[in-house]
């Protein structure tokens, strides 16, 4: 952290917001782990205002849409999560990044099943596992399972 914070300052004397916005991102991404959510929350806004003001970097914006989702899901604010959840696979679609597009999927199909929405989640999960295969990605298995607990419980 303490490195993060002596880049941080550097940039910010130099002028370099890209490296700035991405030292915040990760700074955040640290402070999450930590369990200071509102400290991560403060640090993935600061990098979200400068990539949308300054730099214009969608995927950059998408993975920091991405990660505040995911604190406010842990959080508990569902509603929040969705929005940014929802932000964040709008640009992944546009974009074409579809490994956070289907990380997003999932997390939204995940939340669609606390909420007892079944339908949806599947309509989520299943292009998330979809991509997942193509990729072959590990993570593939872990939404096979979660498909299928939810299609059992429908």
């Amino acid at each position: 952290m303490a490195l993060f914070n002596q880049s941080l300052e550097i940039t910010q004397r130099i002028g370099d917001v890209r490296t700035q916005a991405m030292t915040l991102h990760q700074l955040a991404f640290i402070y999450a782990n930590k369990g200071d959510v509102e400290q991560a929350i403060a640090l993935f806004n600061q990098s979200l205002e400068i990539i949308n003001e300054r730099i214009g970097n969608v995927k950059g914006k998408a993975a920091t849409l991405h990660q505040l989702a995911s604190i406010y899901a842990n959080k508990g604010d569902v509603e929040q999560a969705i929005a940014l959840f929802n932000q964040s696979l709008e640009i992944t679609q546009r974009i074409g990044n579809v490994r956070t597009q289907a990380n997003t999927l999932w997390w939204l199909g995940h939340l669609a099943e606390q909420q007892g929405e079944y339908t949806k989640a599947i309509s989520y999960l299943q292009p998330a596992l979809e991509i997942l295969q193509q990729l072959k990605s590990p993570d593939a298995e872990s939404v096979s399972a979660s498909l299928n607990r939810v299609i059992c419980n429908s």
